[in-house]
This record gives C-alpha cells, structure tokens and sequence, in this order.
C-alpha cells in the first residue's frame, strides 16, 4: 500500500501539505479533491517520484507500475493507433528484442520473447487499443492518421488512450474528463470501474467521482483527510465533521474567554499570581481551530432580464451546416423563457453548430428563423476565452461593459466569482484556464442575458465555482441550452432532453440513465448487424482531409515554430538556472558574470511566457477547426 507518514511538502515558500499522514490500499480507488492550488498535482508528482517529501515520508511498494497521462504530445507522424501502443514500453522493448534475436537467428531466445509478449498482451494489443481509442470518441478511419492531424484536445485523448492501455499497478488520472464530451465519459467510467489497480483520480465531476471511486481523499488546511465511500458520501460525512468542528471551536472560544477573564482579573494580584501565569502559558499552547467555512468563496446570480419576450427564438423546417455540407435538417424548435434544455448526442452529431447557430455565429441555410427584437444571448463557450484581452485586468474588462459603475460596485461583484482585492487588478495573461473561464462567466452575467448558451462551461472550474454555478442556473429566468458532460448539472438544472443524433434534433424520452441505456443500445445494434458496415466515401474524405491539411497548414507550421522556440528557451532557462544555482558565481569576481546570467533568467522566462500563450492560443484554433471538420466528415 502507500504509507505518506507526518509528511510536509512545499513548492516554493508555499506550504501544500503540513505534517499529515494517509494510507492508500492496494485495489482502492480514490478520488483526490481540494480547492485549486492545494497540492494535488504536486502530490501526483510525488508518487511519480518527480519531487521528494520536505519533511516525513511517502512510502510506495517499489515494484508498483505507475501511470499517468502525459501532459505533451510530441507531433509524430505515427499513427493515433500505433502511438497509443507505444505507451507500453515494456511491450515495444519485448518487440525490439525479438527483431534482433530473428536476425540473430537465436531460437532459445526466440522462444521465450514469443512467452514473455503474450504474457505483456502482445498478440491482442491492436484491438485492445482500437477498443479505447473508440470509446474515447475516435472513429476508426482516424485511427490510422498521424498524431500530427490532431489538434491539441484530441491529443490530450490520446495521451489518455495510452494510459488506460499501460498495464499498471497504480493509475493516476488528473482531470481525465476535461477533454471528453459525455458520451466519452460514460465510456471512460464502465472502464475504471473494471480497472483492477489502485486508481487516484483528481476531478471536479460529482457524477463521474460518485461512479469511480469508493473513498475521497481530500486536501483541507494542508492536511489529507480520508472519508469511505464515493463523493455523495464524502458531502454527507464534511457535513458532520463541520458541524462537530463548528460545536468544538465554539467551545474552545468559551474556554479561552474564561481564561482570558481570570487572567484579566488575578494578574495584578500577587496572590493569584502564579495562577494568572499558568493560565497565560495553556492559552499560549492552546491549538486555534479555524471556524469551519462552510460556504464558498464564490456567490452569484442570474439578475432579471430588461426583457423577456415570447418566443425568444422561433425555427421551423431550418437546415444548418458548412458550406454545402448539411450538419443538420428540419429544425424545429421554440425556445420561451424558462426553457432549459440539455443537448445529447455523440461526439460530431451537431450540438455545437446547434449552438453556433443560437449565437448567430452560424446562419442557416434554409428555413425560417426568427429571433425577438429584445433577445440577449449570453454565450460560454471555451473560444470565448480568447476574447479576453491578455493585457488587460478583470476590473477592466468589465468596466468597458459599464462605464458609469462606481469601482467598489464592480469589486462588490467580481468578488462574488473569486477575484477578491489585487486578484481583480491582475493582468488576464498569466491567469489559469479555471480563472479565465471564472471571468467569462462574470462578464456574461452581468450583460443580464434572456437566452443562456453554455457549451462545456464546468470545464477547469473546480467543485466550488461548479456548485456556485449550479445554483445561480437553478433561479435563471431565461431560456437556457446546454452542452455538458458534467452529468450532475445536466440533471440538476436541466428540464428537458434533446438528442442530436443522424442530422436532426428531437426531444429524448427519459433522463441521463435511459440515455447511458440509449447508447448502449445503439451500440449492440450496430455490432449484430449482419450486412457490413456502410461504406465510406473514402475518396471524398480523403480529399476533405487534404483540404484540412492545406487550410491548416500555416497554422500548423506555426505551432511547430513555437514549439522549437519554446524547447531553445527552456534549455536557455534550465543552463541559466544551473549556473545560478553554483555558488561560485555569487562569488565578488564573479559579478559581471552572476549579472549576465540574472539578465539571461530574466529575458528567458519572460520569452517562455511569451510564446506559451502564443502556443496556447494557435493550439486552441487549431482544435476549434478540428471540431468543425470532424462534424463535416461524420456528416
């Protein structure tokens, strides 16, 4: 098992984890929770042994396989298939020896390569793999494209393939569902749930944690507490320890106030004298407990639209797609206030250009469209987050959408989405990708919209700003359409089901369980089928892709570029850094050159910052144009 013992871990001068002790059983698996910035990836970093307890010890069973997803994907011309099996490194080592004993012609060793790869699941790896990358949303012609046709999103789905296809003693997945859409999640749950290791899972998914995991660790005051059972049970059980806690803290303010008092009173008396002492003393060793925070930092609502006409939108008989590929036909659909609807559907069926064309980002091709003249979209989607102005603040970015409110008003409100004091002054350029989409929804709120479209919005928001997003959804008066693979948001704020599936989008009879049902439905009546597959017009989507390729190519070329650039800088940074950390330059002739190399630091992690938001941004394009494309071939 892994035995962590009084262990203290710092990164920086920052404290994460102080003094604290926990105890992971082979077979379990856990789900690792706490607020952004508490020090749970580092804790992931340690059990891959990347950084070294501070203080105390972390013990794990030295002949454990740990796997993780890696957080890069190098642009390889391998295909998606052939790169997830080199995540198995064992498997393609065991693969190189045997070409080398054939050419040797060495039977013995022959021999025993062909036992020790069946053993390491050689002769079966190609379906096994092909089995994750389809239920991670892969359709098979994309199986044999190189890694460099995918964009950053699908990568990252890659990575995750690679993983789940390592054997593995212990598996650690760091928001596995950020890049999946639900169908993908529901997949990548039924998978972990038969996953014999040891998992540690970090997300924000109360539905997916609830299905995975049977114990939640969670990081609170630097210290890991470990409740039984799945994230439902962890809310029921935080409860009465807050509860407890709040009745002990108050207890103890009782005692020390009785304290404080006798000392007050007797300190002055030479009698009491040695009392008032001993008192002083135990109230200087007494432990202050912190009143529990049962309420989060994040608190917003939805304010009463100016208007709210009837029908906000009006479609019949509307065809929407990409040039004169048809994505979807026969709309129709009347969104009123009070409408909440959730779009269902695969992975390239046509919930985002439903919701494209909601946010008169799309047009449609034919039918009849019409919108109220008091319409007020508030849109979420995660391109929207490149509209935020790098340079600038949160103060500024919603001052320009009220000129005339007072400054302490627009702290009053940004405070209520986590950017309290100098956080809502800072520049939006080194923020998270969770602060950023904070900031998105803040500035959609406060336009006051009567027709909501969120496409993903709860991805990299944490367990807190979710729940605070929930509740402001559940009083919004408007009309509302989403996309999620959040289940449990879904379920909670969402009226009715839509399923966008074969080019249309139709009301779906049930709830999200008879939709899991739907899919699998679906799924064994393609596999029964006796008549093959329907044939693919392979020509033509060659041709599509070729026209990917080409209108993607600066683009690309781009990226690789950055990437270059960002691999010179970090070795310039990490040569730099060498240097500093030899005492000898700090040395009185060696002043000159500990200034050169404070100067080279300096430029090189200004120019890393630089060209990662340039990647960042290049990479984000590239995989919205990815989406768009994937739905025009699945057309």
């Amino acid at each position: 098992m892994i035995q962590i013992s009084e262990m203290s871990l710092l990164r920086g001068t920052k404290m994460l984890l102080q003094d604290t002790s926990a105890s992971i059983y082979p077979g379990h698996k856990v789900g690792l929770i706490g607020a952004n910035g508490c020090g749970k990836s580092s804790l992931f970093a340690l059990l891959r042994g990347e950084l070294q307890p501070d203080t105390g010890e972390c013990a794990i069973p030295k002949n454990w396989h740990i796997v993780s997803v890696a957080q890069e994907t190098p642009a390889v011309d391998r295909s998606a298939l052939d790169y997830v099996i080199d995540g198995d490194t064992k498997l393609r080592a065991l693969q190189a020896k045997l070409q080398l004993a054939e050419a040797a012609h060495d039977g013995e060793k022959i021999a025993k390569i062909h036992a020790d790869l069946e053993h390491q699941g050689a002769y079966d790896v190609d379906s096994r793999a092909a089995t994750i990358l389809s239920g991670l949303g892969f359709a098979n012609d994309s199986m044999q494209r190189p890694v460099t046709d995918f964009s950053g999103g699908w990568r990252m789905r890659l990575n995750l393939a690679q993983a789940l296809l390592c054997p593995s003693d212990l598996l650690l997945l760091d928001e596995p569902t950020n890049h999946l859409d639900l169908d993908a999640v529901i997949w990548l749950e039924k998978w972990l749930v038969r996953y014999e290791g040891t998992l540690m899972l970090i997300s924000h998914d109360k539905s997916f944690l609830d299905n995975t995991v049977n114990e939640i660790i969670s990081v609170e005051q630097q210290t890991l507490i470990s409740y039984k059972g799945n994230y439902a049970a962890y809310e029921k059980q935080r409860a009465e320890r807050i509860r407890l806690q709040a009745i002990e803290y108050q207890k103890q303010q009782d005692k020390k106030a009785h304290l404080e008092s006798f000392i007050n009173r007797f300190k002055a008396k030479a009698s009491k004298a040695k009392q008032a002492q001993s008192r002083i003393k135990q109230l200087e060793k007494m432990e202050e407990l912190l009143p529990a925070h049962s309420q989060s930092q994040f608190s917003f609502s939805f304010l009463t639209p100016p208007k709210l006409p009837n029908p906000l939108v009006k479609m019949e008989q509307v065809k929407v797609g990409y040039g004169d590929t048809v994505i979807l036909d026969k709309l129709q659909l009347n969104l009123v206030p009070g409408s909440r609807i959730g779009l269902l559907g695969r992975n390239g069926a046509g919930k985002s250009t439903l919701i494209k064309l909601l946010a008169d980002e799309k047009q449609p091709m034919t039918g009849e469209y019409e919108t109220s003249a008091g319409l007020r979209i508030g849109y979420f989607a995660q391109h929207q987050l490149e509209f935020l102005r790098p340079q600038d603040s949160a103060m500024d970015h919603l001052h320009r959408l009220d000129k005339k409110a007072t400054e302490q008003s627009l702290r009053d409100y940004l405070g209520g989405f986590g950017f309290n004091g100098d956080e809502a002054l800072g520049k939006v350029a080194p923020m998270s990708g969770g602060e950023k989409a904070r900031l998105v929804l803040a500035l959609i709120v406060y336009q006051k919209p009567n027709l909501l479209l969120l496409d993903e919005p709860t991805n990299h928001l944490d367990l807190e700003m979710r729940h605070a997003l929930n509740i402001a959804l559940q009083s919004f008066e408007g009309a509302m359409v989403l996309v999620s693979h959040d289940r449990f948001l879904l379920s909670s704020v969402c009226d009715d089901f839509y399923l966008v599936d074969s080019g249309k989008v139709e009301p779906f009879k049930g709830d999200l369980e008879d939709y899991k049902n739907w899919l699998v439905n679906e799924a064994n009546a393609k596999a029964q089928k006796a008549e093959p597959v329907q044939k693919v017009d392979r020509k033509n989507i060659k041709r599509l892709e070729a026209e990917f390729r080409q209108s993607t190519q600066e683009l690309r070329k781009s990226i690789k570029s950055l990437e270059k650039q960002l691999s010179t800088y970090t070795e310039k940074l990490e040569k730099s850094e060498q240097l500093l950390a030899d005492s000898a330059i700090y040395a009185d002739e060696n002043k000159a050159k500990l200034k050169e190399q404070l100067a080279i630091q300096a430029e090189a992690k200004s120019k890393l910052e630089e060209i990662e938001m340039n990647w960042l941004d290049a990479q984000e394009e590239l995989e919205q144009q990815q989406k768009e494309f994937d739905e025009r071939a699945a057309s």
